[in-house]
């Protein structure tokens, strides 16, 4: 949830840290800091805010070439200037940034330190206290470091400055992504290749329990047991303009309009010479020896493989379970005798989902992972990935990937389906083109769907998103879009559920956005919508084009209707992002929230 940056080399360091935490604002915008050491010591500097508010306290006068900064997401303690990181033992001799929960904090406190008077109210005090106490107890620094490590129970990313040793920082992770990145008389550490795709796109991987010792021309990988680990370096393939807001005033709007040319990038990138959709055959056959197919996913993922279930089910004739990870993990079903578990996440770190790949992979069962991100800890550590080829998504609000999600199981779906002797009933390939321009011609209807936000919008405090079939799950997301940066209480329910209860909040004026994109539910859906204008509610109907009616307030194009979710979302985006942008919200950054949610 947090992010990590870290520089050794030759040039001043504040700088790269800085530009380095602004692209990783994105895990994490409540409090920041960098430390940077030079013959003077160690120098701190920390804020509550945002990296524009670090920015005014960072000394200019402060040369150094070491450093280390942070970017927070807040779990133990309030967002505070105390709290943020980076955080230092009493004597002030070590200085350590961390991502991840220490489950066992409290108890290593009362074990180790009892005598230690904490300044923060976080879990990483205890790490870095801890070093500080082995080290005085005659062990020397990277001991020190591997004895606390052992002791951790949790996840962590850590970056550790030694005020005696000004050559070196000390880097472990476990659960928590990190990378090392490699230059020219420098080497970088960093929670995202994009955060220091300034100096570098040369970086290596880290595995979970293990230590790297960096310094401005190495970097020495070992395990907890302090055997010496060689791994190769790889290319980030990031475009630096990818991540730039460009002529946007915000990255939510940029990646919105960045869908169509998504859908055309996953149709080439799944497609073979022959013009044939295709995907690795040891996919196509653990999805053919799966009895039951088992989606795990979390937020917008989650929503996402709802929509999944349906093609894989329509399409493969396969029976498909979604399950919320941080609820599986902890509450298991019955399994079926040949599951196949599909993880899917943006990032590839979700946290819970991770701790149910671990589970079930310990249990020996077959996992296939749908990411935004190759190499990202839920792809490297199951049987098989499919990515999403998306780019880089900066704005909280999870746009482009979620229809890149869909995208890539109606794709998954099709191939199975094929393999088994099944006709999909439709070309995929020139239905998903038809969903790209669909895109387009709603990207450019952006002036009525603004209008329509603050009709509905402008003054509510709540809304209601309602659908039946495929359209309710489009709900859910719509609803979780407008609730996520605009602050209004949203929610999203099966049209005919309203009446079992939640009609008795409908009030005069509630908006209610209701979307009609499946004919055999068409008049049902209307139907419900009757039912809440009798009791005051103001109706906002999306509807498809063949299927829409003189009161609707948007028609969308005609697409193949189990392909509805991939655009009859778009609106719903757009109207979330106007709601907000209606309300002075912060679109990219809403209060709370992270982008890669890398902890339980």
């Amino acid at each position: 949830m947090c992010g990590i940056v870290g520089y050794i080399g030759v040039n001043d360091t504040k700088e790269i840290l800085l530009k380095g935490l602004e692209k990783l604002e994105y895990r994490g915008y409540d409090s920041a800091g960098i430390a940077v050491m030079n013959a003077n010591g160690v120098h701190v500097f920390k804020e509550k805010g945002r990296i524009a508010d670090l920015r005014e306290i960072v000394a200019l006068d402060v040369m150094a070439n070491i450093g280390i900064g942070h970017t927070r997401w807040a779990t133990h303690g309030v967002p505070s200037r105390t709290n943020s990181h980076p955080h230092q033992s009493s004597s002030k001799r070590f200085t350590l940034v961390h991502n991840g929960v220490i489950e066992n904090y409290d108890l290593l406190k009362r074990e180790y330190l009892a005598d230690v008077t904490f300044v923060s109210e976080t879990d990483t005090e205890v790490i870095v206290q801890m070093i500080e106490k082995f080290v005085y107890e005659g062990l020397d620094v990277l001991e020190a470091f591997r004895k606390t490590l052992t002791l951790l129970h949790g996840s962590y990313a850590l970056a550790l400055l030694d005020e005696q040793n000004s050559d070196t920082i000390f880097v472990a992770k476990n659960k928590s992504p990190l990378l090392v990145g490699l230059g020219s008389d420098f080497n970088v550490v960093a929670s995202d290749a994009m955060a220091m795709l300034q100096v570098t796109n040369e970086y290596v991987e880290l595995m979970d329990k293990e230590i790297v010792i960096v310094k401005k021309n190495e970097i020495t990988i070992q395990n907890l047991d302090g055997e010496t680990v060689t791994r190769t370096s790889y290319i980030a393939e990031l475009d630096a303009s990818d991540i730039e807001k460009g002529t946007y005033p915000h990255y939510m709007l940029k990646e919105i309009d960045e869908q169509p040319a998504v859908m055309r990038k996953i149709i080439q990138a799944y497609q073979n010479e022959q013009g044939e959709l295709t995907i690795a055959p040891e996919i196509i056959t653990a999805m053919n020896n799966a009895d039951r197919v088992y989606i795990i996913a979390a937020g917008t993922s989650y929503h996402a493989g709802l929509v999944g279930k349906q093609f894989i089910e329509k399409m493969a004739k396969i029976p498909v379970e979604v399950h919320i990870s941080s609820e599986f993990g902890y509450n298991m079903p019955l399994l079926s005798e040949k599951p196949l578990f599909v993880f899917i996440s943006q990032s590839g770190e979700t946290a819970d989902s991770r701790a149910v790949l671990v589970n079930i992979k310990e249990m020996g069962y077959q996992s296939l992972t749908i990411t935004n991100v190759p190499g990202s800890t839920l792809s490297r550590e199951a049987d098989h990935t499919l990515l999403l080829h998306a780019g880089p998504e900066i704005a909280v609000a999870s746009t482009k990937a979620y229809t890149a999600q869909l995208a890539v199981l109606a794709i998954l779906a099709d191939v199975t389906a094929k393999s088994r002797n099944l006709d999909p009933g439709f070309d995929l390939i020139h239905e998903l083109g038809l969903v790209s321009n669909a895109i387009e011609v709603l990207c450019d209807s952006k002036e009525l769907i603004e209008h329509i936000s603050r009709e509905f919008l402008a003054v509510t405090r709540n809304a209601f998103f309602i659908g039946r079939g495929i359209d309710y799950y489009v709900g859910l997301e719509g609803a979780l879009k407008l609730k996520e940066i605009s602050y209004i209480q949203a929610e999203g329910f099966a049209g005919g559920e309203l009446k079992h209860g939640t009609i008795a909040l409908i009030e005069d004026g509630t908006p209610v956005i209701a979307l009609a994109t499946q004919e055999s539910v068409n008049l049902s859906i209307r139907g419900n919508v009757k039912e809440v204008v009798a009791r005051g509610a103001n109706p906002c109907i999306i509807s498809m084009k063949g299927l829409n009616m003189d009161e609707d307030s948007f028609v969308i194009p005609e697409v193949h209707e189990l392909l509805t979710p991939l655009i009859s979302v778009i609106p719903l985006q757009l109207i979330a992002y106007y709601a907000a942008l209606h309300r002075d919200c912060d679109v990219d950054k809403p209060r709370n929230l992270a982008k890669s949610v890398t902890v339980e």
